[in-house]
């Protein structure tokens, strides 16, 4: 959230999609020796686009957080086409034909309309001002979601104001970072909100404060949520068994 005097010509957007997997019961079943060599082909790919230059892909697990989604690829790049390229060679994995995709999120960076203090913490580096730099903490709480129709008929200086309100419980949770995703015509919901701390207890604690504001009102949908853990694409894999 920036000066809405800033243009978006200013900064080059980023895409960004956070794509989540579940692994049928049926690669479990297979001999070990099988399950190793397609985890080996997968990780290979995943670590390719990871140091190729192009995009940043930041691996999760979920395995026994929830029932549909054992992991989830963080990934952000600048073109549509370098995501389809990555999926692509994804899918031309061995193990693609036993992986189901239970959920895709995608969105864009770019500026706020909304005016925010010179003196707030980070937020340039928080996707809210034009690029995102997450910070690889050990925890993400992600989820998407929808303002109601009402919210965008306020007049614009009672939105800013509870913008600021917002903002001022993230300031109370120093070693929270805050990524916002903007995804209005692209994508189902409207924006994705991604919670990075090395401190599970903080997203709770943060959550329990912005729904006593009066911002929350104006919240039509905000989940699925997934809380996710910061692992290596080894791990990420090696975690399903």
């Amino acid at each position: 959230m920036a000066n809405r005097h800033v243009t978006e010509n200013d900064v080059r957007r980023q895409m960004v999609n956070f794509s989540f997997f579940r692994v049928m019961p049926e690669w479990r079943r297979l001999p070990y020796v099988d399950r190793e060599e397609q985890r080996c082909e997968l990780v290979e790919v995943v670590n390719r686009w990871t140091n190729c230059g192009e995009m940043n892909v930041l691996s999760y697990s979920l395995v026994g957080l929830r029932s549909d989604a054992d992991f989830m690829v963080w990934r952000i790049c600048y073109s549509l086409e370098c995501l389809q390229r990555m999926t692509a060679e994804i899918n031309n994995t061995q193990m693609a034909g036993y992986l189901e995709k239970t959920g895709s999120y995608l969105g864009t960076t770019r500026h706020s309309q909304y005016i925010i203090p010179g003196e707030h913490r980070g937020l340039e580096e928080h996707g809210v001002l034009g690029a995102l730099h997450p910070g690889g903490s050990r925890y993400l709480a992600f989820h998407p979601f929808v303002k109601t129709r009402e919210w965008y008929w306020l007049p614009f200086e009672t939105r800013q104001h509870m913008v600021r309100d917002h903002l001022k419980i993230a300031d109370d949770f120093p070693n929270v970072r805050l990524n916002i995703i903007y995804s209005f015509g692209m994508d189902d919901q409207e924006f994705i909100m991604a919670l990075e701390s090395n401190r599970i207890e903080d997203f709770v604690d943060i959550n329990m404060r912005q729904r006593e504001i009066d911002n929350y009102r104006y919240v039509a949908r905000d989940t699925p949520v997934y809380t996710c853990v910061r692992v290596t694409a080894e791990q990420m894999l090696e975690n399903l068994g």
